[in-house]
């Protein structure tokens, strides 16, 4: 709960940044969730969620303060070993790399230390700076997902992207780094 003040913060200056991408809650029926979660609901959520080992949750750090969160939830095991990745970022750091970096280095825990096997970040069409960061990650394109999520009031399409363990056999964040100019390491 340390980052609230921080995580409001960020979220407050950045509504209508990420309003067109951001979930929304559908119309529902009488005794469902309706609204938004606070705060504190998300967290507990979160948390109950990663306990179960269905989520992992990130707070993205750049510099010193709170720039995004990224979560990589629905995890499935048995035959499948995959899980998909969410994630947004403060409007002030976008485009320095730090989405990248932070994808690379959730997808690099995810097949390595947690033993997934897939990673998929599905993405609205027309979200131009996201769809970047799957490409300059070397995520491929797989299809559409008609009205896949409901954001920004409405059910939204979104393309598909993933990526398998054996693609990146020497990490994500390496084959990142190897595309960036001036960070490749030797």
């Amino acid at each position: 709960m340390r980052d609230q003040r921080a995580w409001r913060e960020v979220n407050r200056r950045n509504r209508e940044w990420l309003r067109p991408w951001e979930a929304t809650v559908p119309p529902a029926p009488p005794g469902h969730l309706t609204q938004r979660p606070t705060y504190r609901q998300m967290v507990r959520h979160l948390r109950h969620e990663a306990a179960a080992g269905r989520m992992m949750p990130f707070v993205i750090d750049y510099r010193g303060r709170l720039a995004g969160q990224l979560t990589v939830a629905g995890v499935t095991w048995g035959s499948m070993c995959s899980a998909h990745v969410g994630y947004w970022v403060d409007e002030a750091v976008a485009g320095r790399g730090v989405m990248p970096t932070a994808v690379a280095l959730a997808v690099d825990h995810c097949f390595r230390a947690v033993g997934l096997h897939r990673i998929e970040v599905c993405i609205r069409p027309e979200n131009m700076p996201s769809r970047r960061v799957v490409e300059k990650l070397g995520f491929r394109e797989e299809g559409l997902r008609p009205r896949y999520l409901h954001i920004d009031g409405a059910w939204r399409d979104h393309l598909v992207f993933a990526l398998t363990a054996e693609e990146v056999p020497e990490g994500m964040l390496h084959r990142w780094h190897q595309a960036r100019p001036g960070t490749a390491h030797k």
